[in-house]
């Protein structure tokens, strides 16, 4: 794990934020030919399908990006909810029933409502915010600047699952990445 008694520097900030956007541009790459019948198929005995992944990686970085580093906030209600969070969390078991969760629409739109937010507030994370501990460690990191860093890993390890899930779909693979 990293150690918590490094100082932080403004560009490992930068670093980590780039990385989050780099990730997430590949992710809506991934999901650009995907059309809204197909989020909630399972192929190939999948047990997994687009929709619970895509709300996943929302869920993720609001708690990553957002809720720990700064606590639950009255207005983060405006753009990810109780029940959204509960559906895609980690120990969420994915259903290929589409009842079952949001709309196709409404998972893309939590899902970019919280990148933006996220976006807009790692700008205002200060060094020594970013060095303190986090009150819930991730697997690999101790502090709040590893928390950024492991949400963009998350978000790639993510991607992959979806880009198996495009391949499944009969789609054809993505270019290189950048």
């Amino acid at each position: 794990m990293a150690s918590t008694n490094t100082s932080v520097e403004p560009w490992q900030i930068d670093v980590a934020r780039r990385q989050i956007e780099f990730a997430r541009g590949y992710t809506k790459r991934l999901l650009a030919d995907i059309e809204p019948d197909e989020w909630f198929q399972m192929p190939g005995g999948a047990t997994t399908h687009i929709a619970w992944q895509v709300g996943h990686l929302a869920m993720a970085e609001y708690g990553l990006v957002l809720l720990r580093m700064r606590g639950k906030e009255p207005e983060d209600r405006e753009f990810i909810t109780n029940d959204f969070i509960r559906k895609f969390k980690r120990d969420s078991v994915p259903s290929n029933d589409p009842a079952a969760y949001p709309v196709t629409d409404e998972i893309l739109t939590v899902f970019d409502a919280v990148h933006a937010k996220a976006m807009a507030e790692i700008g205002g994370f200060t060094p020594e915010q970013l060095n303190e501990p986090l009150p819930m460690p991730t697997a690999a990191y101790e502090t709040k600047l590893g928390s950024l860093l492991f949400c963009a890993t998350h978000e790639m390890l993510h991607a992959g699952q979806i880009g198996l899930l495009r391949r499944l779909l009969g789609k054809e693979p993505m270019g290189p990445l950048g």
